[in-house]
C-alpha cells in the first residue's frame, strides 16, 4: 500500500476494485470446484462400461425411466444407483416402454437357499406366469433372462434382492406373451 501513495486515488481505486474482484473470481471457482468433486464422489453422472453392467447384471437396454419404475419396487439405493450408470437415457418416440414375449428364471439350485424370496416366487407364484421357464445352471446367481419373439435373449436383469412382489410386478409389466421385444 506504501507504494501506491504516489498515485492518483482513481487509480486506487481501480487497483482495489481488481484486487476485490479477483477475490470473488477465486472463492467461486473453489466453490463450483467443491460441488463437481461432491457429484464425483458421489457418483452422479458416472456411467459405467458395457462389461461392468454384465457383471452388475445390466445390458445397458433397460431405459432410464425403468430405473424409476424399479426404485418404486425395490428399495436398494445401490442397486437403483448401478441401474443408472448402465441405462439408456429415453428418447422422446420412445412413447412404450420395451416389452418380452417370455423370460427365464435361472438360478443355481445349490445357492437357492441364500434366495428366500426367489424360492417363495417359484413354488408359490411361477405357475401365474406360464411364459416364465426356470432353468437350473450351476453358479448362476438369481437373474431373469428376457426374450424376444424368436426366443433370442435380449437383457439379463440380476434379482438378488427382489421381494418376490417385485418378480411379479415386473413379469406383468414387461413379459407379455406373444409380443416382440421392441
Amino acid at each position: 500500500i506504501t507504494g501506491l501513495v504516489g498515485l492518483r486515488k482513481g487509480a486506487l481505486a481501480f487497483v482495489y476494485f481488481t484486487e476485490r474482484q479477483m477475490i470473488r473470481s477465486t472463492l467461486a471457482l473453489c466453490f463450483l470446484l467443491a460441488i463437481w468433486l461432491a457429484g464425483a464422489a458421489l457418483g452422479l453422472g458416472e456411467r459405467l462400461g458395457a462389461k461392468e453392467c454384465e457383471d452388475l447384471g445390466f445390458t445397458g437396454l433397460a431405459l432410464c425411466s425403468d430405473c424409476n419404475t424399479l426404485a418404486e419396487y425395490v428399495k436398494d439405493e445401490e442397486l437403483v444407483s448401478d441401474c443408472r450408470k448402465c441405462c439408456s437415457e429415453d428418447s422422446d418416440d420412445s412413447i412404450s416402454k420395451v416389452i418380452f414375449s417370455s423370460a427365464i428364471l435361472e438360478v443355481c439350485m445349490r445357492k437357492l437357499v441364500f434366495y428366500p424370496e426367489v424360492v417363495a416366487f417359484i413354488e408359490e407364484e411361477k405357475d401365474e406366469f406360464p411364459y416364465v421357464k426356470v432353468q437350473y445352471a450351476y453358479a448362476s446367481p438369481p437373474k431373469l433372462i428376457m426374450l424376444d419373439g424368436e426366443g433370442n435373449q435380449k437383457e439379463i436383469i440380476r434379482i438378488d434382492n427382489w421381494k418376490r412382489e417385485h418378480i411379479r410386478q415386473f413379469l406383468k409389466e414387461k413379459v407379455k406373451p406373444g409380443v416382440s421385444a421392441s
